[in-house]
């Protein structure tokens, strides 16, 4: 497992690199080698795993090496600490000086003057690898797609500075930030791994540096930092009290409070409610940070440390807290999706959406709907990094990523709305994965007699439906239009959509194989045990899955062949221009036919709803953990 370091350094030294070339071609050329490369570490990674034993391996213990990465580290939180110090006098946003001094020195003290005995510091298991899978793969290729998509951003934003060589090396500073993390036993190196994935999101924000961006990435920052302080109080409870900062000890005391200070942190790194607005407002930065921050990275470090926790959370005050946030973030975050026009944010109240439901799975705590959780946090990450990526070179081509823009697109620009489809597809159509482990969850919530959560997951369901259905039946409308459009996606980008698009559909074909192989493992190290959730026959289930899964592509196919013969001009009270929204009335005058979706935006628009759901959340969440310290107590 020596193979760790040099993964982790390898995407270390690419963002130490790319700063350093000159742009165009070769820097395109090393971001390619860079994800290229730390794809392959990732898989000698796993055959490695694999020909351990598939075990839960821990990994470097107390040593005179370690104690000099302990130290590298410490001295690594400072930096950062004079960073965002810097750049909060500089921009006056002085409260975020408080948390990040705050959280630093908390978690320094600890390290100092109460020291604790370290048996392993990393770990790799099931769980961790399939992490570091998605980070590597849907990470990487979210590399290669920037490459093409930010030089066609650039030349569509002008008004921007180019700093491309930054992004590049930001990506890959992210990504090796993941890796840290997901491997990570030891609290205190997951505290730092953790607060890298702040800065460096909080960078990726700012990008542009408009006033705009500038105040958004400081309400990322400030939200993740608040529950890094969470963290770093966790740390300094479990080395006073407990004598271990070992994520395993903990979950196996259930101690009540540093699993609901780390749960806190989870729901804010997560983007659940109240602090849902720091996602929302990334949209700011270009799509392939968006898809970096959506599906591979960012969120995934929240729910992915709810899903090592739910063994503590099952039946606890701690698990209510978490399953309501999640549950009531889903269903409010579909709602508020509904209302929405702009791709990138109904991509991202979706996003916000299925972490809530990925979260409930993880509160309520049993195999079952971890079962789940683990199923959604693998389709969430490759379908949504797909569309992103789609609703991107959309941008580019048409100029606007207004759904309403959008209609018709299937004779305009068909690749990159069957790659669309089979996202949308893939996000809540039946055989896809998504809808699997949405079953299984309502099976669960049930059976565990939480009538609340039953409430949230079929109502949500239903307005899921909504919006995934208005934005496809907009795409596949026939639809022709008299304003040219011009593909402008780079080849790189269509690779990387492409290889998106085959997973997503994979994944939905070998679905009883992941299930088997895969996903109960996970839960069986989790949980020591894990009973059958799916029981029908495999073979049985991937010829139904076969069949299913080529139904989306295939009407989109038969759509776009049989338009020429189907399209019939419309009569509407004067003479038709040829496209069915142009003609010339009685007087002679032009006229304009315009068919547009229903946002009931008054019912679920934004600022009807994000005021009480905020206050409902931070409500509750306040509640709950005065009552679980005061317990305690």
């Amino acid at each position: 497992m020596e193979i760790i370091p040099v993964l982790i350094g390898w995407a270390v030294l690419a963002a130490i690199l790319i700063p350093l070339l000159p742009g165009g071609k070769i820097r395109g050329i090393v971001v390619y080698a860079a994800a290229a490369g730390m794809m392959l570490l990732t898989l000698f990674l796993f055959g490695s795993w694999l020909a351990g034993g598939t075990g839960t391996v821990p990994l470097y213990p107390q040593s005179a090496a370690v104690e000099y990465v302990n130290n590298a580290m410490l001295c690594g939180e400072f930096v950062l600490m004079g960073l965002i110090i810097i750049l909060s006098v500089r921009h006056r946003k002085y409260p975020v000086i408080l948390l990040s001094v705050g959280q630093t020195l908390l978690v320094a003290w600890s390290e100092l003057f109460s020291p604790v005995e370290q048996t392993t510091h990393m770990r790799v298991d099931g769980l961790a690898v399939l992490m570091c899978l998605i980070v590597a793969f849907v990470g990487g290729f979210i590399c290669v797609y920037a490459v093409g998509y930010m030089k066609a951003y650039h030349e569509h934003h002008t008004e921007y500075a180019d700093r491309q060589d930054f992004f590049f090396s930001m990506l890959f500073l992210f990504l090796a930030a993941m890796f840290g993390l997901v491997l990570s036993e030891n609290l205190v190196w997951m505290y730092f791994f953790w607060e890298i994935t702040s800065v460096v999101s909080f960078l990726l924000i700012g990008y542009t540096r408009t006033d705009e961006a500038v105040t958004n990435s400081f309400r990322a920052l400030w939200m993740n930092l608040l529950g890094g302080f969470g963290f770093a109080v966790a740390i300094a409870y479990l080395s006073v009290t407990q004598g271990t900062v070992q994520l395993s000890d903990v979950v196996a005391s259930g101690t009540a409070i540093p699993v609901a200070l780390l749960a806190f942190a989870a729901l804010t790194k997560s983007a659940q409610l109240p602090f849902s607005s720091w996602l929302l407002g990334a949209m700011v930065a270009p799509t392939p940070s968006s898809a970096l921050l959506h599906s591979a990275t960012m969120v995934k470090a929240g729910v992915y440390l709810l899903i090592r926790l739910a063994p503590a959370l099952s039946g606890t005050t701690g698990g209510l807290m978490v399953s309501f946030i999640g549950g009531f973030t889903f269903i409010a975050a579909s709602m508020m999706a509904i209302a929405q026009n702009d791709g990138k944010k109904v991509l991202a109240f979706s996003t916000i959406s299925n972490l809530g439901l990925i979260v409930a799975c993880a509160g309520i705590g049993d195999e079952e709907t971890v079962w789940a959780a683990v199923l959604l946090m693998i389709f969430h990450s490759v379908a949504k990094s797909m569309l992103f990526q789609a609703v991107g070179s959309i941008e580019n081509s048409l100029g606007t990523r207004d759904i309403e823009a959008m209609h018709g697109l299937l004779l305009r620009l068909p690749r990159l709305t069957y790659i669309m489809g089979i996202g949308i597809a893939g996000m809540y159509l039946a055989p896809f994965g998504m809808l699997i482990s949405k079953w299984v969850a309502l099976r669960s919530f049930v059976d565990s007699n939480n009538y609340l959560l039953v409430i949230f997951l079929a109502y949500g369901s239903a307005t899921t439906m909504l919006y995934w259905t208005k934005w496809l039946s907009k795409l596949v409308s026939l639809h022709h239009t008299k304003e040219p459009v011009r593909d402008k996606t780079h080849h790189d980008q269509y690779l990387s959509m492409f290889v998106h698009a085959a997973a997503t559909l994979l994944l939905c074909l070998l679905f009883p194989l992941v299930s088997d192989r895969v996903v109960e493992p996970i839960v069986r190290t989790l949980f020591g045990s894990a009973h059958e959730v799916i029981s029908m026959n495999v073979l049985t289930t991937m010829a139904i899955m076969l069949v299913s899964v080529l139904f989306v592509p295939t009407l989109m196919f038969v759509l776009t062949r049989s338009t020429h013969r189907d399209y019939v001009p419309i009569y509407m009270g004067g003479v038709n221009q040829g496209d069915n929204t142009y003609f010339t009335n009685s007087f002679g005058d032009p006229q304009h036919l315009y068919l547009s979706n229903w946002y009931l935006r008054f019912e679920f628009g934004m600022r009807r709803l994000m005021r009480p759901a905020v206050i409902i959340a931070a409500g509750v969440i306040v509640v709950m953990l005065c009552v679980i310290i005061g317990g305690a107590v």
